[in-house]
């Protein structure tokens, strides 16, 4: 998974005032690094590396070492796709293309490169050994240590470890990369390294860190190292992104409800807990509060007046402007537009053959669903994205059912499972019984069954129906859920 999606106008970063105005206009993404943000890496439209900077050791990946105020073409990496690229402040670059190759040059005086030795990198060098045969989605680099996310949500460490920031439950450094064993069986969605700690999020939205800790960026409530991963209570928030950056001891997250929380060393304190920031951004913590102020991942440059057709579609749901057709449900309107819906979805395409009376309505009621449900499907025609707590998804998944989406199906079912609660688990099963979603049923009927004492002590349990319940009690007695 990468975070690389975030718009950005280069024009802010100093460094950029050294290209000319077509230069600027051929960059598609970017990443301002060194040690007084005084070195970039760009990428073109047409999939062209280049890279300049001024007062640079050893970082361009150019071969000759010296500085360049003109950019200059990485040829090993153009065509390749770059997906993910992170540095650390040896320095050393590290990054990953869409195929899943890994490639990373400069400083290796502790096998940051991860090939074995501690010769320094000029140029940029596919990162061999047990990688190989993982295809990678994301990197990131502490200081001196580098982490590679495979596509299957393992994590892999190597280079420096004295602070345990490796997670591999000592302090010895690693040549070449080390997957973090503590983490078998957790699916990784996103992987950040700060200074001398790294962060992990979970495909549930939980947060794991390990690391250096003297400042409180491991969010533990205390100020000691952890050589292994360690879960962070986030006031039961699910988290959506976390950020970190190899010049700050400061670690950021940000949570599903759109909150920014940071934690670590904030101009000189130490804060040993996620603390609830005004941000909109994790990008804007380390905006204010990393020096220099690098970019902690790489960024897509859209220029202004450009949108992709999905991004014009999504600015168009309901759109008063341009719409001509309304849907009004519980009393309330949603603008859309007949051609979108029955390019989208075979019921609608039915519903406007001439012959139906809907093809001639400018409003048409609906009363079988409720507004947030109908609202989201809507959206999802124009978004292909589903925002809704799990007890809608439940209608959703009905409207799906009788409409006979498939992928919305799954998307619906993909957010109760992530949404169960001991408190509604009974009512998702029940529902899943009623819209014939048989791996959702089976599901929540694993999920009741695992927690069996407090799930009977619900409301939702004594609700249920007779012939349900006698069905769940006799399923379940086949499991062994009762022992005599």
């Amino acid at each position: 998974m990468t975070h690389s999606s975030i718009m950005v106008d280069v024009g802010k970063w100093p460094i950029f005032t050294l290209l000319s105005p077509q230069e600027i206009a051929s960059i598609r993404k970017a990443c301002v690094f060194g040690t007084s943000a005084n070195e970039a890496i760009y990428i073109t439209h047409n999939d062209e590396v280049f890279v300049f900077g001024l007062n640079c050791s050893n970082c361009l990946g150019t071969g000759d070492n010296q500085s360049t105020i003109v950019p200059k073409k990485l040829e090993a990496l153009c065509g390749k796709k770059i997906s993910s690229l992170s540095y650390g402040s040896g320095p050393h670059v590290v990054l990953c293309t869409e195929d899943g190759e890994v490639y990373a040059w400069g400083h290796n005086g502790y096998s940051q490169l991860g090939n074995g030795t501690s010769n320094q990198g000029i140029t940029p060098v596919q990162v061999c050994t047990n990688l190989l045969i993982k295809k990678v989605v994301e990197v990131a680099c502490g200081s001196h240590h580098s982490m590679a996310l495979s596509f299957d949500g393992d994590v892999y460490g190597w280079g420096y470890n004295g602070n345990g920031q490796l997670g591999l439950g000592n302090n010895g450094n690693q040549l070449t990369p080390c997957r973090v064993a503590a983490l078998h069986g957790v699916c990784i969605l996103q992987i950040a390294c700060g200074y001398a700690h790294t962060l992990a999020l979970t495909d549930e939205g939980l947060l794991y860190a390990w690391g250096a800790n003297t400042y409180g960026q491991l969010g533990t409530g205390n100020k000691s190292n952890q050589l292994s991963p360690v879960q962070i209570m986030m006031e039961k928030e699910r988290v959506v992104e976390i950020a970190a950056c190899h010049s700050a001891h400061t670690s950021a997250a940000k949570t599903q409800s759109g909150q920014v929380y940071m934690w670590g060393q904030c101009r000189g304190q130490s804060v040993i807990l996620p603390h609830l920031t005004h941000f909109a951004c994790t990008d804007d913590v380390f905006a204010c509060f990393a020096t220099p102020a690098v970019m902690w991942r790489l960024l897509s440059v859209e220029h202004e007046d450009f949108l992709t057709v999905a991004e014009s579609l999504k600015k168009e749901f309901d759109s008063p402007e341009t719409s001509d057709l309304k849907f009004r449900v519980d009393g309330k309107y949603i603008h859309v537009h007949k051609a979108v819906l029955k390019i989208r979805c075979e019921h609608f395409r039915t519903m406007f053959q001439s012959y139906w009376n809907e093809d001639m309505k400018e409003v048409i009621e609906i009363d079988q669903f409720s507004y947030p449900v109908y609202r989201a499907f809507l959206e999802y025609l124009y978004t292909d994205s589903v925002d809704l707590p799990p007890e809608d998804a439940i209608g959703l998944l009905d409207l799906a059912t009788s409409y006979c989406e498939n992928r919305l199906k799954k998307l619906c079912q993909h957010i109760i499972k992530r949404g169960i609660t001991v408190e509604n688990a009974f009512s998702l099963l029940s529902a899943a019984v009623r819209y014939d979603a048989e791996d959702l049923e089976e599901f929540c009927f694993k999920f009741c069954v695992n927690h069996l004492t407090e799930v009977t002590q619900t409301t939702a349990f004594w609700q249920m129906d007779g012939p349900l319940l006698k069905e769940f009690i006799a399923k379940a007695s086949k499991c062994g859920a009762f022992k005599n």
